[in-house]
């Protein structure tokens, strides 16, 4: 029985997460504490309190699911034999702390940092991002070839699921644009509310100083394999996994693919660390014959 750990991506934050661990447990309180003293700002009090709308912020988002991620992996590093990692998007970040491949101070800051720097990058190039559900890959693809013309961009950004895939690009263009995907056979075609052109060339200038950063942070190799979001492929070497996490921002997350070359590599038990259960449900549609599980609140650390 193989299992890996999934750590969760932008989407899956609410308001009150971490609060259960900070109010009953030591170990999990320092590292919240750790945190908000690396950010100069609390953090804590975002995730435990909210608002909503500046929880939402990818600034503020990222931090804290890459916060409540390494809490449990933390947690869980004594319960379970975990063979494998991979993390969706900030998720990755996560994934390389659990395989001790960055420190948590070290990770905390890249997360703030991406965070940051994509936001920024959201405003000056104003991106957005649309889920199209029910279409085949090699059809969007081409539809998104086709798009992209005369400096505007429209790109493929997450492989979620079968038939679940989500794009990316040029905010008015891709707006008027988006009704082509309903056109040629997608059975829904929606706007997601984020705020910028996330792994999509768009993302450039963030990439860049994000870059720059990486470079300058020490990378051990992984302890188990982490199966990357740019290229669905196992790695452990220090280096390669600095160059994929750098070409990860502008480069589409292959989920879909990273689910099923786990399970061809005889992975059967898939466990989320980290707020909410989307990776769950994703796993759950693009996966037959597997144990799915997760831990989101301490509770459910406690009943193993």
């Amino acid at each position: 029985m193989k299992k890996v750990a999934l750590f969760s991506g932008q989407g899956s934050q609410y308001v009150g997460m971490l609060k259960d661990y900070y109010e009953n447990n030591i170990e999990s309180k320092n590292l919240i504490d750790k945190a908000d003293e690396l950010l100069g700002y609390s953090l804590s009090n975002i995730c435990f309190n909210g608002p909503v709308e500046k929880l939402k912020e990818t600034r503020y988002t990222q931090p804290a699911i890459f916060l409540h991620s390494a809490v449990v992996s933390s947690l869980t590093k004594e319960k379970l034999i975990i063979e494998g990692v991979a993390g969706h998007s900030v998720g990755e970040y996560a994934a390389l702390y659990s395989a001790g491949v960055i420190s948590f101070e070290d990770a905390v800051k890249l997360v703030s940092l991406r965070g940051e720097l994509m936001f920024k990058a959201g405003e000056n190039e104003p991106g957005t991002m649309f889920a199209i559900i029910g279409m085949e890959d090699e059809v969007l693809i081409d539809i998104c070839k086709m798009l992209t013309i005369e400096g505007n961009v429209v790109v493929p950004a997450n492989f979620n699921s079968p038939g679940q895939i989500v794009i990316s690009g040029s905010r008015d263009y891709l707006r008027e644009k988006s009704g082509i995907f309903k056109e040629k056979g997608a059975r829904m075609v929606m706007e997601l509310p984020v705020s910028g052109a996330f792994h999509s060339p768009l993302m450039k200038p963030a990439q860049d100083k994000l870059a720059e950063a990486i470079n300058n942070i020490e990378f051990k190799n992984a302890s188990v394999p982490v199966y990357t979001n740019v290229d669905a492929k196992e790695e452990t070497n220090s280096e390669e996994l600095k160059k994929k996490l750098i070409e990860q921002l502008t480069a589409p997350v292959l989920w879909t693919q990273i689910l099923n070359n786990l399970h061809k590599a005889g992975f059967t038990d898939f466990v989320e660390m980290g707020p909410g259960n989307v990776l769950q449900g994703l796993t759950k549609r693009t996966l037959k014959d597997i144990n799915i599980s997760g831990f989101d609140k301490l509770q459910d650390i406690e009943n193993v």
